[in-house]
């Protein structure tokens, strides 16, 4: 089965997208709310979000370009100067974007 992706067919890709992003969302609320919340589901869910983030950024700091890799770093060093997330975000966009304009 193939889909075109010029015309209607665009719109298809994107419904389907959706409809299987959905999907998994609400199926994954749905399967905890069988799960009693304890101490150890909470550390799982604490430390599945560590993973996931750097199963994310370990391949960028790999393959990526110095560019990103200076990015991951000032991203790192705000958010552990400053702890808040956003400004941490911003830093490294901009560094990345400084970088990638003058170099």
């Amino acid at each position: 089965m193939s889909i075109e992706t010029t015309g209607i067919g665009t719109l298809i890709i994107i419904l389907i997208m959706a409809i299987v992003t959905l999907a998994t969302r609400w199926g994954g609320i749905f399967v905890m709310s069988f799960v009693p919340v304890g101490r150890r589901v909470q550390q799982f869910i604490s430390a599945m979000s560590g993973s996931v983030l750097v199963a994310l950024l370990a391949p960028l700091a790999i393959e990526g370009d110095n560019g990103a890799r200076l990015a991951l770093l000032v991203t790192a060093a705000t958010m552990l100067l400053l702890k808040r997330p956003l400004p941490a975000i911003a830093a490294g966009i901009l560094a990345a974007a400084l970088f990638r304009h003058f170099f």
